[in-house]
């Protein structure tokens, strides 16, 4: 009896050991963030906390704060409020929503993983989501930014809002970070199948991705001599633009041509979401889809690659501004192809993106 009981001990506490080096890994699932409510002060909340970061609106902050609270927070919420109610869900905001079905179907495909949103601005917040998964007992932490190409606003202002929860809360996990994505199969292959049944003879495939200030796009380019310089600059990787917005929005679009087969004329690019008068990514989506009906394009699908969640960038500004002006110019038919969510394709891709960041050696530190 006292060999077995000894043999017993010595084997939980081998597994004791050899489960506490391998780790409990979480996923802290990033995304932009949505106002609590479609009315005018939740979304003045919202906007406040968004449009002040530096990484968004990147000038000095007496003119930032001059900019937002002087201009933009007493004339914005107002317009912006009715627009949220319009695509509002009975469980929250869609953005919210989707992204927090995308985590949970994501949970529930890998075997011992627990994942947590974490919203940059607004609810919850990124730090909410940190503080269960610490007390979860998570020690290998995963940040995963859904945002498939680099941007300062976006996957960097994340990033570092993180850490500095991290320090604040004085947890100190191993960490990863997941990286961007913007031509991975993982990511294509889903985004690809998805489009493919709205497309047909005439059909004409727009992408519209969220603008970008040139100001931010030019910052990225470590070289100096390329971004706004060299011909058709976002078609050509090179070191200087490896961490481009517009590049790799330029990689995901011309990746899912392929994918498609689409012919040259079938397929155009453009941005949307402009705000303020600085100098944006171009062509603007309204002005493309006019164009293109005032060409004679009847039937156009619009895809947003830039956006894993619907939100009100998809199903408002698209859906419903971008269809009338298309319609006001002479089109007959737009189609607005879902955003990727909770698509049990998508959450396989997005699975593998996640095993493969974890497969990598983990900080020492």
């Amino acid at each position: 009896m006292s060999i077995d009981s000894t043999g017993d001990r010595q084997k939980i506490t081998f597994c004791s050991i050899l489960e506490k080096n391998m780790g409990k890994r979480g996923v802290l699932m990033m995304n932009i963030g949505t106002p609590d409510e479609p009315t005018t002060e939740s979304v003045r909340t919202y906007l406040r906390e968004f449009l002040l970061d530096p990484d968004v609106i990147d000038i000095p902050a007496p003119l930032r704060h001059l900019l937002v609270r002087g201009i933009i927070l007493r004339t914005r919420p107002k317009k912006i409020a009715p627009r949220y109610e319009s695509i509002w869900m009975e469980e929250g905001s869609p953005l919210r929503v989707y992204t927090q079905r995308m985590t949970k179907a994501l949970e529930s495909s890998i075997d011992d993983i627990r994942c947590e949103v974490g919203m940059r601005y607004g609810n919850p917040s990124i730090r909410s989501g940190l503080e269960k998964l610490k007390e979860s007992g998570v020690d290998e932490l995963l940040l995963a930014p859904l945002f498939p190409h680099h941007a300062q606003a976006t996957t960097e202002s994340s990033l570092k809002h993180a850490h500095k929860q991290l320090k604040a809360m004085n947890w100190k996990p191993s960490i990863l970070e997941l990286p961007h994505f913007p031509s991975d199969p993982a990511f294509i292959e889903p985004l690809a199948n998805s489009i493919r049944p709205h497309l047909s003879d005439g059909t004409h495939l727009l992408f519209s991705y969220h603008g970008l200030p040139i100001s931010h796009v030019k910052r990225s380019d470590s070289s100096g001599n390329h971004c706004q310089k060299a011909d058709h600059c976002c078609s050509i990787g090179v070191e200087g633009n490896a961490m481009c917005y517009a590049h790799h929005c330029m990689l995901t679009t011309l990746s899912v041509v392929g994918a498609l087969g689409l012919d040259e004329l079938d397929w155009s690019i453009s941005y949307q979401s402009r705000l303020g008068p600085a100098k944006w990514l171009q062509p603007s989506t309204t002005k493309v889809v006019e164009n293109l009906a005032e060409n004679g394009k009847t039937k156009v699908v619009i895809v947003s690659p830039a956006f894993l969640a619907d939100g009100l960038e998809t199903l408002e500004e698209l859906n419903i501004e971008i269809r009338e002006h298309f319609i006001a110019h002479g089109g007959q038919e737009l189609t607005v192809v879902n955003c990727l969510n909770d698509d049990p394709n998508w959450i396989k891709g997005l699975g593998h993106l996640v095993e493969n960041a974890f497969s990598k050696p983990m900080p020492t530190s």
